[in-house]
């Protein structure tokens, strides 16, 4: 099943999420399923539409990552938000924040582990990939 992730910024900021579920102060890029009939493109401006309320444009592909739960492709992305007022709309996310990369470096922020796609894309944005 094919999955998009995508690093969402704006200026010297990014866009990270977080779900109940996760360990306390634990956030990460924003990801979800391709629905039959939609690019992997389109799929990023309507996961971050639904989750976050917010308009994406200048869809970038970055890389991919096998991933095993529950037998995924996970596509990497970086896009650009149009703003920042962040709406959590459809309950998948308990928060999400914008972040410098100074906020990131910090070790302050609990970020995904250095295995996944998640991290490769948080990483490119703190170097300034």
């Amino acid at each position: 099943d094919p999955a998009i992730i995508v690093l969402v910024t704006h200026g010297d900021r990014c866009l990270l999420g977080r779900q109940a579920s996760w360990p306390e102060g634990r956030f990460s890029t924003l990801a979800g399923f391709v629905e039959p009939g939609e690019s992997l493109e389109q799929t990023v401006v309507r996961e971050i539409r639904e989750e976050v309320g917010i308009t994406v444009d200048a869809v970038r592909y970055r890389s991919s990552q096998p991933w095993p739960f529950p037998s995924a492709l996970m596509l990497g992305f970086v896009a650009e938000a149009d703003s920042t007022d962040i709406h959590l709309n459809d309950g998948e996310l308990e928060d999400a924040r914008w972040f410098t990369r100074d906020e990131l470096k910090s070790g302050s922020i609990g970020l995904p582990f250095k295995i996944s796609i998640a991290r490769r894309l948080v990483d490119h944005f703190i170097n300034g990939d």
